[in-house]
């Protein structure tokens, strides 16, 4: 036991000596959720879901905790199994410690934390809703219906008034109100489209067509498309500089990241990273962009700035979600 305490510790110090935090990982083909130390690049332990697999996850504000919903063995719109829980991982006991059961198959998704009322949303695909948690006590609080299928992905507005779900097979936006608790808009991209991220402002909300090499910007204001910037191939998770300044958009297809000048609304720089990029995660120090690698149970770290890409770190098979666990 004081080993294990010592090593935790340990690890808590190293990580927040480097860049105040740790990162975490879903390993969708390992069906774990993986810990990397920022300061080493390593990835320093990796904790069983217990479940099939999940695909995306999120840490609790304090660090202590990871969320993490149980998808399934499939992809979003195909056939099989249908996950219906999420498991609580205590990060520095490295091992599960909460569950809830939805009690029917709902192929629960993407989590994230409300910014006004610390409540946790997580897409409920198969429901067509995102489930409202309270994360103290596991208890469902509420739900919001997004009116579409395969709502697959969520953003949250940083004022906690909205929310944005991709909605992968109808090819469309929807636009929720967290407080109602209903939604006031379905916005249509394409007949396929897939992650979703907002800018610092709120003002634009980013989506990625499956269709066409296109970036789609969505004015928050009129819940209509603003404009498409042009991409090396389709593109797919994407999340925005603190400073508005910077989108950067992961293109599996061609094994890139894309860095979007969001001024010129057009691509200034591209980085080659591994095959099969899926999600970008910006420290919140704004010094580095993490993006996971799936095909090649990697990370991919890419300096802020000048659009290098670091030493890359070994994570588990399918990687695929990644949070931050700010220290404590």
């Amino acid at each position: 036991m004081l080993r294990l305490v010592l090593i935790a510790s340990f690890f808590t110090c190293t990580a927040a000596g480097a860049s105040g935090g740790w990162l975490i990982v879903a390993n969708k083909g390992d069906q774990t959720v993986g810990i990397i130390d920022p300061a080493s690049g390593k990835e320093v332990a990796t904790v069983p879901e217990g479940g099939i697999t999940a695909h995306e996850l999120i840490a609790s504000p304090d660090g202590r905790l990871a969320y993490a919903p149980i998808y399934g063995n499939s992809g979003v719109g195909k056939p099989g199994t249908d996950g219906s829980k999420l498991v609580v991982i205590d990060l520095a006991a490295r091992k599960v410690t909460g569950e809830l059961d939805f009690s029917h198959g709902v192929r629960p998704h993407c989590p994230l934390f409300g910014p006004k009322d610390g409540l946790l949303y997580v897409t409920t695909e198969l429901d067509q809703t995102i489930s409202v948690i309270d994360p103290k006590t596991l208890k469902i609080v509420g739900t919001i219906p997004t009116g579409q299928k395969e709502s697959h992905m969520l953003v949250l507005s940083h004022d906690g008034r909205r929310g944005y779900t991709a909605n992968v097979g109808p090819g469309t936006v929807s636009v929720l109100d967290l407080d109602a608790r209903k939604t006031l808009a379905v916005i249509p991209i394409s007949r396929e489209t897939q992650r979703i991220s907002i800018s610092p402002d709120d003002s634009m909300v980013f989506t990625s067509d499956q269709t066409a090499p296109d970036l789609v910007v969505i004015d928050t204001a009129t819940n209509k498309v603003k404009t498409r910037v042009p991409l090396p191939a389709p593109g797919y998770g994407t999340a925005a500089t603190k400073d508005g300044r910077w989108l950067l958009v992961a293109v599996p297809r061609a094994n890139k990241v894309a860095v979007v000048d969001l001024r010129a609304m057009k691509v200034a720089a591209t980085v080659d990273v591994p095959k099969a990029p899926q999600e970008v995660l910006i420290r919140p120090d704004q010094k580095v962009a993490y993006v996971s690698c799936d095909s090649s149970r990697q990370v991919a770290p890419i300096t802020i700035g000048d659009w290098k890409a670091g030493q890359l770190i070994e994570a588990g098979k399918g990687v695929d979600g990644l949070a931050w666990a700010a220290a404590r």
